[in-house]
């Protein structure tokens, strides 16, 4: 994925959250030199993979696969003592859609906060992690959804659909609605151990650096 793909998603972001009001932390403006003179928050956010995220899923489409998030807030799995939950921000684009995948950890909850409308089809899966052709009862904020295997749901502005583990998700944008800010409220948080797509897909891309950083992502986070 080429640095100005993920710049130009980011500035796009940006422009999507002031539109909309929504006001990210101090750190969000800053470049990998202010980073380095704050190694302890540097730490803080890496530890958490909290920040910017910008994956194209190595598919090298990202208007058609892929997704732009801003980790808010997260804790660590495993760790008994430390924050329990998680939020970010996503931004999706129409028919840029996120592929098949599933979480054995994280229940988590996906917000539409505002702009377009957000498409979700999803899949019971057996405890092996096979799909099952069976209706997929959800809640959408509290109200119970029964659909078929894979048909879509549609969520507007305002609404929200909790997806229990080992339910098998993708979403897009719906074609016509304009760009989703989209939320997302959840247990904690860990796309190194808690992703698991269909079709085997890396979480993360190999940057192409076409051009000078931003804003480094999470994962770039110089400690």
């Amino acid at each position: 994925m080429k640095r100005s793909t993920i710049n130009a998603a980011i500035r796009e972001a940006k422009d999507l959250f002031a539109r909309h009001r929504f006001h990210l932390p101090p750190w969000a403006e800053w470049s990998r030199d202010d980073w380095k003179k704050h190694p302890d928050v540097a730490r803080w956010c890496l530890d958490r993979q909290m920040g910017w995220d910008v994956t194209d899923f190595q598919k090298d489409r990202y208007k058609e696969f892929g997704l732009l998030l801003f980790c808010l807030r997260n804790g660590r799995q495993n760790d008994p003592e430390g924050m329990p939950y998680a939020e970010k921000l996503m931004v999706v684009g129409e028919e840029q859609c996120v592929p098949f995948h599933s979480h054995k950890v994280k229940m988590e909850d996906i917000i539409v906060r505002g702009g377009g409308n957000l498409v979700i089809e999803m899949y019971d899966l057996d405890a092996d992690g096979n799909r099952l052709d069976t209706d997929v009862t959800v809640h959408t904020d509290g109200i119970a959804r029964t659909l078929g295997p894979g048909q879509p749901l549609v969520l507007h502005p305002g609404e929200s659909i909790t997806l229990e583990r080992r339910v098998e998700h993708r979403f897009y944008g719906e074609a016509g609605s304009g760009t989703v800010l989209a939320g997302e409220v959840s247990q904690v948080n860990d796309d190194h151990e808690d992703n698991y797509f269909h079709e085997p897909l890396p979480r993360f891309s190999t940057v192409i650096e076409d051009e000078p950083i931003l804003h480094p992502l999470w994962n770039e986070l110089p400690v």
